[in-house]
């Protein structure tokens, strides 16, 4: 068994597909294969169902993915720790989010203070940020939702209301304020479920013994505005939006939901035993000493202007 073999069965593992897996590590489909049946003769099991070209993880598969994810982990942290003790730069920092909005403020100010430091972005939802912290393929994850990972640590970093957007001339444009009964039958546009646009929707609904109904879901948060502004329905956007959209151009009119517990919450979390290069270290103090770009829960609700998400 060697370290070949392991990142193979992770990237397999990962993708549950030997042609997408191959693409990604760039090798040939029978080769990864190959690789693949050795390493299951070596552990005394398959690792795999095989049903003519589908395969799926089964419970061995699962099992002994914890353990090469884990170890994979270990043996990255200690390629960070040694370039970080010969000086090569402050390391390299990653970072998992769930819209780039929210990000890019932060990045952009922690690269002006840490121009050394190598930051890797990449978009994910709950399930795959979730993913990438247990097998160490980003330090931190910024969520607005909890996520089921055992040994972390997270802190808070804002708490922001979230808004209703709805087109301009839609018949709540001009309004202050509206329950959840009220936009019962209302078409919403959001994303789909692992999404944290997705959750707080259906729970406000649920609150209230209810079920959206839904005129568009997608996997891009950032297109929900645009979707909202032509008239494909209303949905929910965080007050971010509002403060840093005056230039992107795209019209919607806001309005404050009557509900409890419409806001989102902004949490960094980490692995507790992951090693942190000089890096990351840095975009945690970054992060956690400096006001987070949202507009927190208001103690009263202000005229509703129109502007731009």
């Amino acid at each position: 068994m060697d370290l070949q073999q392991l990142r193979y069965f992770q990237t397999v593992a990962r993708y549950e597909h030997i042609s997408r897996a191959a693409q990604e590590l760039r090798v040939a489909q029978p080769s990864l294969s190959r690789t693949v049946a050795r390493l299951e003769a070596e552990i005394g099991t398959p690792l795999f169902d095989r049903r003519g070209r589908r395969i799926r993880l089964n419970p061995y598969g699962t099992l002994f993915l914890r353990h090469v994810e884990r170890a994979l982990s270990e043996l990255d942290d200690g390629r960070r720790a040694v370039r970080e003790a010969q000086g090569l730069g402050l390391g390299r920092v990653c970072l998992a989010s769930e819209t780039l909005l929210t990000v890019t403020p932060l990045l952009g100010g922690f690269r002006l203070a840490y121009p050394r430091a190598d930051i890797r972005l990449f978009q994910a939802n709950a399930e795959e940020m979730t993913r990438l912290l247990r097998a160490g393929e980003v330090d931190f994850c910024l969520a607005s939702q909890p996520l089921p990972v055992a040994e972390r640590e997270s802190v808070e970093l804002a708490r922001e209301e979230v808004l209703l957007a709805v087109p301009p001339g839609h018949w709540l444009d001009g309004q202050e304020s509206v329950t959840i009964r009220e936009i019962a039958e209302e078409p919403f546009v959001t994303t789909r479920r692992g999404h944290w646009q997705r959750t707080l929707l259906e729970q406000l609904f649920a609150s209230e013994g209810l079920t959206p109904q839904l005129s568009c879901e997608g996997n891009e948060p950032g297109a929900t505005q645009d979707m909202i502004s032509v008239g494909l329905g209303i949905g929910l956007i965080p007050a971010v939006s509002r403060q840093a959209g005056t230039h992107t151009r795209v019209p919607v009119a806001w309005v404050h939901l009557d509900a409890p517990d419409c806001h989102r919450v902004l949490t960094l979390v980490w692995n507790r035993d992951a090693h942190l290069s000089d890096a990351a270290v840095r975009l945690r103090e970054f992060a956690t000493e400096r006001p987070f770009m949202t507009h927190r829960v208001p103690d009263q609700h202000p005229a509703r202007t129109q502007e731009h998400v």
